[in-house]
């Protein structure tokens, strides 16, 4: 499972010109489910992203978790961080989970967010054509990989 995780001080997705889910402080995550991933998967990411210390403290150094700020969680499904570009200039995008399957990881990742105490958290819309927009505060950009592929 592989995430793109940005501090943010607003975000937004929108699907068919309505807003879905919105946050203002806290993280943005665009979440990839891969072939492989399992449910401990989900829940090491979920508590990855619940204890990422990105937020400064009293002294300006990235010290606090989203959960030390009760900033909010937007969560938005992203098969394309699975896309593989080694070989032509057409992605493939075969290591990616099928919907079904990723569909209920991602889910599992919400639900475990909230075990964790987020008190916030938004979503996007599961395959819709969604447009996000955020502010990126820092900028600050995290990848993450269950697998710690990186």
């Amino acid at each position: 499972m592989r995430a793109v995780v940005q501090r943010v001080s607003r975000a937004e997705v929108v699907v068919n010109g309505a807003i879905v889910g919105r946050i203002g402080r806290g993280l943005a995550v665009l979440l990839g489910v891969g072939q492989e991933d399992t449910e401990e998967d989900a829940d090491f990411l979920a508590e990855k992203i619940a204890g990422l210390r990105v937020f400064p403290d009293a002294e300006d150094k990235m010290n606090r978790s989203v959960l030390d700020v009760t900033g909010g969680v937007l969560v938005v499904s992203q098969f394309t961080l699975y896309g593989d570009a080694r070989r032509g200039r057409r992605p493939s995008f075969a290591a990616a989970a099928p919907p079904e399957r990723a569909k209920a990881l991602y889910e599992r990742v919400v639900a475990r967010l909230r075990a964790h105490g987020v008190s916030e958290i938004a979503t996007g819309e599961f395959q819709a054509m969604m447009d996000l927009t955020l502010t990126n505060a820092g900028p600050v950009t995290i990848l993450l990989d269950s697998r710690r592929g990186f």
